[in-house]
């Protein structure tokens, strides 16, 4: 008899991964062992993006397995431009299918959006574990997305700053998210404003252009880079992107996938798993930059834990 798949919504997704913080430690080794090669146990390729050229959108296919939790996922993923400030309709909708990796057998499908906001926010709370200067005492978010609430809330845990400011596009929602979240969030009018002095910035906007520039950026701060994941979209400049000391989480899907590195010609120093590894250095004295692009075996193990406490409480 076949065995019937677990269908986990969104809510029961957050009731089994409460807090993002639970990512870091298996994040964390996640990362090492994909920066470590083959013997690192992590297969992944790049993703597969279909363009649904039609409609403006995209369908993104994220497959991957990591011998260390013996976990086999795909995540599928789509994105659609333009949707506006008025649609019902996320512009980034995903689901996460977990398999049994001894016979591929369907274990779970899973709501994937949740996932994807707390273990991208999770992995940019371990760059900046390793990248943000010393003493940092103030964070700045641009973007009052998903990703805003779920970054902001990982950092306010993992990190102690004096002073949070938040910019949006659309400012309404900037002030939506400041009376939203527990503390105190100073909304900006323009981005210069925002990062003037910031020690940590976040950039999780759509934008296709750069909108966070070098000459505003504080020297020695660390940037978080979340948004832009197509080839010809940017949220930073190119002075920004050449000056700063710049980790990706993979090499091969930067070099593929992201407009910053692409279009600024910039330099990647290093993948964030080969920090964690320490075999290559964390320049935090300097102006770092992280370009997350986010990676299938980040969903494995995310799912992986989720389905495994959901399990626990049959």
């Amino acid at each position: 008899m076949s065995r019937v798949p677990a269908f986990l919504s969104a809510a029961e997704v957050e009731e089994h991964l409460c807090s993002s913080s639970l990512l870091i430690p298996p994040l964390e080794t996640a990362l090492a062992n994909f920066s470590s090669g083959p013997e690192g146990g992590v297969m992944q390729p790049v993703r597969t993006v279909v363009p649904v050229t039609k409609h403006r959108g995209y369908l993104g296919v994220m497959p991957a397995y990591s011998a260390a939790e013996d976990a086999l996922t795909t995540k599928l993923v789509t994105f659609y431009e333009d949707r506006g400030i008025t649609s019902v309709v996320p512009s980034h909708q995903a689901t996460v299918l977990l398999f049994e990796p001894s016979n591929g057998t369907l274990l779970a499908v899973m709501d994937g959006n949740v996932i994807t906001a707390k273990r991208t926010a999770a992995v940019s709370a371990i760059a900046t574990k390793f990248l943000k200067p010393p003493s940092s005492e103030v964070l700045c978010i641009l973007g009052a997305g998903v990703q805003a609430y779920s970054h902001y809330e990982i950092f306010t845990e993992q990190f102690s700053f004096k002073e949070v400011r938040i910019w949006n596009r659309t400012k309404a929602n900037a002030e939506k998210f400041a009376d939203t979240v527990q503390g105190e969030v100073r909304v900006c009018s323009s981005v210069q404003e925002a990062v003037a002095g910031a020690d940590v910035i976040i950039t999780v906007t759509l934008a296709t252009e750069p909108i966070l520039f070098g000459e505003w950026v504080k020297p020695g701060a660390h940037i978080n880079a979340v948004g832009a994941s197509r080839p010809d979209w940017r949220e930073l400049d190119d002075e920004l992107m050449k000056e700063a000391v710049l980790y990706v989480d993979s090499q091969e899907a930067a070099l593929k996938e992201s407009g910053d590195v692409l279009l600024s010609g910039a330099e990647i120093f290093a993948e964030l798993g080969e920090v964690i590894k320490g075999v290559k250095p964390a320049h935090c004295e300097k102006t770092t930059v992280f370009k997350s692009l986010g990676m299938a075996v980040e969903d494995t193990v995310a799912a992986k834990l989720i389905y495994d406490s959901w399990s626990s409480g049959k």
